[in-house]
């Protein structure tokens, strides 16, 4: 077995049952991409479109796939024809995009709000104080679901600096599911990289996307 075979099946042992696990994908090779799949991944996650019609073009069905990187409004009509889910919706202008090219498809495609934890300026992602209306007025289009929300947090050195990040996406989260608001189901929370997963699982994260523990270093 080679060493990407051997990560996936230890962190498919290690993962709590009912943890959904996106292999990060980027620039990542056919072969290595297909190779994780062999080892069990089901979920495949792409930063940029481009990288992901390369990928898919060869791997096609054989898993899922996920934008989790910031999507622009000019690639998004062929986001939506790859795509199963879309992690990193952060404005309504990019959902209504999303919804148009959807419906010229026949398609819904589910989606999770990315949440800027951080507050951070120059990070995409709605501020957290704005989640529950954007996610109200997503719920008004017909070819999208919001199923969640997704979060990166600030870079930090020390795992453990990112939890009150995770938190402030988790509270959010919990609010969106008590208020039950129609059409939109709070199924995924998706938190935690590499170096930080540990701790999104602790603070309830259902979704991690981890790469260089699966391929390693790029």
């Amino acid at each position: 077995m080679t060493y990407i075979t051997v990560n996936v099946h230890r962190l498919l042992q290690e993962l709590p049952a009912g943890v959904e696990l996106v292999a990060a994908a980027k620039t990542r090779t056919p072969a290595e991409i297909m190779e994780a799949i062999e080892a069990g991944v089901k979920i495949l996650g792409e930063n940029y479109v481009q990288e992901a019609e390369q990928a898919y073009s060869a791997i096609g069905r054989l898993a899922q796939w996920h934008c989790i990187g910031h999507l622009q409004k000019n690639k998004i009509k062929k986001a939506v024809e790859i795509f199963d889910l879309i992690e990193t919706v952060d404005t309504l202008d990019l959902a209504a995009e999303i919804d148009k090219r959807c419906r010229q498809i026949g398609k819904i495609m589910p989606i999770l709000i990315e949440v800027n934890s951080g507050c951070e300026e120059q990070k995409s992602g709605t501020m957290p104080q704005n989640v529950i209306p954007l996610a109200q007025a997503a719920a008004t289009l017909d070819n999208i679901r919001l199923v969640g929300l997704m979060t990166m947090g600030p870079a930090v050195g020390d795992p453990e600096d990112s939890r009150p990040y995770f938190v402030t996406t988790r509270e959010v989260f919990q609010e969106l599911k008590r208020l039950n608001l129609p059409n939109i189901e709070m199924k995924y929370l998706s938190m935690g990289m590499t170096n930080s997963y540990k701790i999104a699982l602790q603070e309830g994260a259902n979704m991690v996307r981890l790469g260089t523990l699966i391929f390693g270093e790029r």
